[in-house]
């Protein structure tokens, strides 16, 4: 932790409740998926819906959050959106020990995570800004990479092994406890969180509901990374409850292969958020955005040839760490020019809106691709996925932006 005890102790203890919390949420890694096709026996348009219409409720959720936090101090925010994630997740376990888990209460479990891990979201990019000066952002970013994909280097075989163990249950517990342990550390963080100003109307109002969304489609370099990232990360996620189904189902992969096939390329992820800064430093953070950001779209039409056996997983790991790396230098570079050019009193806003959208439009992609699925077969509709994916970079943002100052004219 010395490296960022340099960026403060309250960063210090922010990392380490995001660490925390990340190596749970890997340890669960697919659990939601495996309880409801080896527990439930769901097939998969239900596996496929249990990732679609949770998110996309908990999307909807969500809207009114931000402008809701806004305006309020986010530290609280963080620790009771930790708290609702526990509480909800432990409702899991509690249910299977009875013997009364069911495929309802799995979806309305999984529109509480999606609903809180917005708001968690958006709170914590604005709670960021006001801990760091704008040149530290970056760095802080790039860490919080790395921590994600280290997480997911040790998370999913370990959780596999325990699925193997004590079954899929075993692990949302695990997660539950981490994001208790996560609400623990932003308390103990402690510090002074001035109360952010209220507008002059103190009721919400149906425009500060779409406030986010006007100001990412005001930003003429914003608005096309907007798009760019809601497609790909739509397209690229709808295909994740296909490519559980195709592994774990038809062709024969067992947990913890299915674990490691996407624990192993992480490091990746790993090796290209630490190369981010530097590469920005040297290429600029516009030539950045656009060649990871293209990059990595070129990876996943390579799922179309997943076989069974030694070859069929070795092809995974190819293609994700190949797409993980890209998504290591990209992420936390795109991340920070958000955060750049957002004023501070828009940030939870501009976060909420830009991740409800990307929700959304996962959760309606998923939906489709679960119908593909079920009409096509899995490997087509991956592939087909993957071929779209080949489309993104044309949205990636042309120009470099103009200056911040000139974007941002209200930072503190």
């Amino acid at each position: 932790m010395r490296s960022g005890h340099r960026l403060g102790r309250r960063f210090g203890w922010l990392w380490g409740a995001y660490g925390t919390s990340a190596l749970g949420t890997w340890l669960a890694f697919g659990a939601f998926p495996l309880i409801a096709i080896q527990v439930l026996h769901a097939g998969p348009a239900e596996v496929a819906a249990l990732s679609s219409v949770g998110a996309l409720a908990g999307a909807a959720v969500a809207v009114p959050l931000g402008p809701w936090v806004e305006f309020r101090r986010k530290r609280p925010v963080l620790i009771g959106m930790d708290l609702v994630r526990f509480t909800a997740l432990l409702t899991i376990p509690a249910a299977f020990a009875l013997g009364v888990l069911s495929f309802v209460q799995l979806l309305l479990v999984s529109v509480v995570l999606a609903a809180a891990d917005i708001t968690f979201r958006a709170a914590s990019g604005a709670y960021l800004k006001t801990l760091l000066p704008a040149e530290h952002l970056l760095v802080a970013n790039a860490r919080f990479e790395s921590t994600a994909w280290t997480t997911t280097i040790i998370g999913p075989p370990l959780g596999g092994a325990a699925i193997g163990l004590l079954g899929p249950v075993a692990t949302v517990l695990a997660d539950a406890v981490s994001y208790l342990l996560s609400a623990l550390g932003i308390r103990v963080a402690g510090g002074q969180e001035p109360r952010p100003e209220r507008p002059k109307a103190a009721r919400l109002r149906a425009r500060d509901l779409l406030d986010g969304w006007r100001h990412i489609l005001a930003d003429a370099t914003l608005r096309p990374l907007f798009f760019n990232t809601v497609l790909f990360n739509g397209l690229l996620m709808a295909t994740d409850a296909l490519l559980a189904v195709l592994m774990l189902g038809q062709l024969g992969f067992t947990p913890w292969q299915y674990g490691l096939a996407f624990a192993a390329p992480a490091l990746g992820g790993l090796f290209g958020a630490r190369l981010a800064r530097p590469l920005v430093t040297r290429f600029g953070q516009h030539r950045v955005l656009v060649v990871a950001g293209t990059l990595r779209a070129i990876w996943p039409v390579g799922l179309v040839l997943l076989g069974p056996g030694t070859g069929g997983l070795l092809l995974v790991m190819g293609v994700e760490l190949g797409l993980i790396f890209c998504c290591g230098v990209f992420n936390p570079v795109h991340a920070t020019f958000r955060l750049e050019r957002t004023a501070p009193d828009r940030i939870t806003r501009t976060l909420s809106a830009w991740t409800v959208t990307t929700r959304a439009s996962t959760a309606l992609l998923t939906a489709v691709w679960g119908v593909l699925g079920g009409l096509l077969g899995p490997r087509t509709a991956i592939g087909l996925a993957g071929v779209l994916l080949l489309t993104t970079p044309l949205l990636l943002p042309r120009r470099a932006p103009a200056p911040l100052t000139e974007a941002a004219p209200n930072h503190a």
